[in-house]
């Protein structure tokens, strides 16, 4: 029966969302009598609807502050054609590998004004919530991971439930500031640049409103920055919502071989041909299903779409992007685990076995907190923003949010 219900509303869905995708193109026209979004903190605005017309949102850059101390320091010189990139990966998922164990030589600290690619969206409603859920996007996508298609948006179904919504570049990607992709654009100056975008939602920087409640929602390696900030920032949020993340890694090697990374310049030279080797992106529309997605709960005119409008990620993030995770334990508010079973990289293709891998987030990284929520949604894989079953995870968060967040 799950099998019949997911392919007649695959069928359904295709057909009502295959044309005029491109996230590039704005959602549409504010309609009349709706008020636009104040465009304070911004710069380079534009104004415009979600896919679905359910928000109406402003878009531009914004300027952050960040500085860490715990950037890692490299031994390594970026590779000088795509043959090396290759091998790179290939000696450092290697078991056992040397070139893991002397690829870091200490910590180093980083510090700039960066531009961010931002763009706040409140209810088409001409109503500003007091909440805003600031949201983190993945490797292999951009912000409008959360707000892909007319029926992909995660913009869309929060603004159903009165919710505003922050979505952004991570620093390098999109519209933010390319910056020197080994030394600094890694894990940890992205936790401090989400902990300065949390703290100007609060203090009203951004459309001359000052957020009293702030939730940190990721994708993926977006989770990883979202679940940095609760354990070194538990303030600054009030409460997480962790999509396509576990605590299980044994899948982190297959995932990055099968992601066939390549040399953004080279793959995407209209998109990307001012960058440099550091850049990287998956490297086809196959080796984004391997990774992301799951036959048969998607669309492949929406894995088409995702290839065309992919992401880069950096060296820099590659290799430092499990030395932001710790315990949070200090931390006590809401936290929400909402993953597709099917995910490859933090489920190796199975979130329910041989323990549901959504509930085991909570004892190792949350041992103080009481409230809880863990959801795994069927015929879906690590991109579930993709698939059919999207707006079924949107729904299971905005309620739990309803519930759980005051």
């Amino acid at each position: 029966m799950r099998t019949y219900t997911t392919l007649a509303f695959a069928a359904s869905a295709a057909a009502q969302y295959s044309e005029s995708l491109l996230p590039s193109k704005p959602g549409g026209a504010v309609p009349a009598g709706v008020k636009a979004p104040n465009t304070s903190g911004f710069d380079n605005t534009t104004i415009q609807t979600s896919r679905g017309g359910l928000a109406v949102c402003v878009s531009g850059t914004v300027s952050v502050e960040a500085s860490t101390s715990q950037n890692l320091k490299f031994n390594f010189e970026l590779p000088q054609n795509q043959s090396q990139v290759t091998n790179v990966f290939l000696r450092l998922l290697s078991n056992p590998s040397p070139f893991a164990q002397e690829l870091v030589g200490g910590t180093q600290s980083v510090n700039g004004a960066y531009e961010i690619g931002a763009t706040l969206c409140t209810p088409a409603n001409n109503t500003t919530p007091d909440q805003v859920q600031l949201l983190t996007h993945g490797i292999g996508f951009d912000r409008y991971y959360w707000d892909f298609a007319p029926g992909y948006s995660y913009v869309d179904v929060a603004a159903q439930y009165g919710h505003a919504t922050f979505l952004y570049d991570r620093l390098g990607v999109g519209k933010s500031t390319k910056a020197d992709p080994l030394n600094v654009v890694q894990a940890a100056l992205q936790v401090e640049i989400a902990n300065v975008l949390a703290q100007k939602l609060r203090d009203g920087a951004f459309s001359d409103h000052a957020f009293s409640t702030v939730i940190g929602t990721g994708h993926s390696f977006g989770s990883i920055i979202t679940q940095a900030v609760t354990s070194q920032y538990p303030k600054v949020i009030d409460a997480a919502i962790l999509t396509g993340y576990s605590v299980d890694t044994t899948a982190a090697a297959p995932f990055q071989l099968g992601s066939n990374l390549a040399i953004a310049s080279q793959n995407q030279p209209y998109r990307f041909g001012a960058l440099n080797n550091g850049y990287l992106v998956v490297g086809s529309a196959i080796a984004l299903e391997i990774g992301f997605f799951r036959a048969p709960g998607f669309d492949p005119e929406i894995l088409s779409l995702a290839e065309a409008t992919k992401g880069t990620a950096t060296f820099g993030e590659f290799f430092s992007i499990s030395a932001v995770t710790k315990p949070a334990a200090n931390w006590t508010k809401p936290v929400a685990v909402v993953n597709g079973n099917e995910d490859l990289p933090f489920c190796f293709g199975n979130c329910s076995v041989p323990v549901n891998k959504a509930e085991a987030v909570f004892p190792v990284l949350y041992p103080q907190t009481k409230t809880t929520g863990a959801y795994l949604v069927k015929d879906t894989g690590h991109g579930q923003n993709l698939h059919y079953s999207a707006v079924e995870a949107y729904h299971y968060i905005q309620n739990f949010i309803g519930k759980n967040v005051h």
